[in-house]
């Protein structure tokens, strides 16, 4: 999802965007717990790998769950956060449940395919070959991983008081039409966070890397050569 900006960060900054396991070129999750941790630690051993100490973290949606649970359990391997398109708080009842009924639905290999599970997240403007694009990364992602990533995301815990503790920098980027995490929870967390910036993008759903990569790469470009 993050390929469309590389070319606009090409020779500005290093961007690294690990694998997860589970997904892609990752190993593979076994019978780990559901734990966003497992991931977050796979990132410290990415970190690790490549000689790097401290590192701005950044993720859309669940990635922004998994740089949360770093800058909690390891605050001094965080220079800066990226938080695009998530939210610092756990979820209520009714997103509890919709988690437990789309685990169970994965358990039985009922997952949404093609450009229906593009859809939601996406905005109503979004082309028919983005729509193909992110359907095919989405549908290489195998059924017990959605229900092992839905779980995972049900059982993490509140991101917040560690988000008001922040001693770094924090980019906030929402997309105007996301209605998975909507502007109104990234203006709550870009509050909560003391060194907080907010950008919103126009036009754009859930996914803003892929649905406005000049907008998302110039917001993140700008916000590091303002604050490092």
């Amino acid at each position: 999802m993050f390929d469309p900006i590389r070319p606009a960060v090409a020779g500005r900054t290093r961007l690294l965007t690990p694998d997860l396991r589970g997904f892609g070129g990752g190993p593979p999750l076994g019978d780990l717990a559901p734990d966003l941790t497992v991931f977050a630690d796979d990132v410290l051993a990415d970190l690790d790998a490549a000689g790097i100490d401290r590192a701005v973290v950044g993720g859309v949606s669940m990635g922004g769950y998994i740089a949360l649970n770093l800058l909690r359990r390891h605050p001094d391997r965080v220079a800066g956060l990226v938080l695009a398109d998530t939210r610092s708080g756990p979820d209520d009842d009714a997103a509890l449940e919709r988690r437990r009924s789309a685990a169970e639905r994965a358990d039985r290999g009922d997952v949404a395919a093609g450009v229906d599970a593009i859809a939601p997240l996406v905005a109503d403007t979004a082309s028919d070959l983005l729509r193909a694009d992110l359907a095919v990364i989405a549908g290489a992602v195998p059924a017990a991983t959605i229900a092992w990533g839905q779980r995972a995301m049900a059982a993490r815990p509140d991101s917040t008081a560690a988000l008001a503790a922040a001693t770094v920098p924090v980019l906030v980027v929402v997309g105007e039409k996301d209605a998975v995490t909507p502007p109104t929870q990234a203006r709550a967390m870009a509050a909560t966070a003391p060194e907080a910036e907010l950008v919103e993008l126009p036009g754009v759903g859930h996914l803003s890397p892929a649905e406005d990569p000049g907008g998302f790469a110039d917001a993140v470009l700008g916000w590091l050569s303002r604050r490092f």
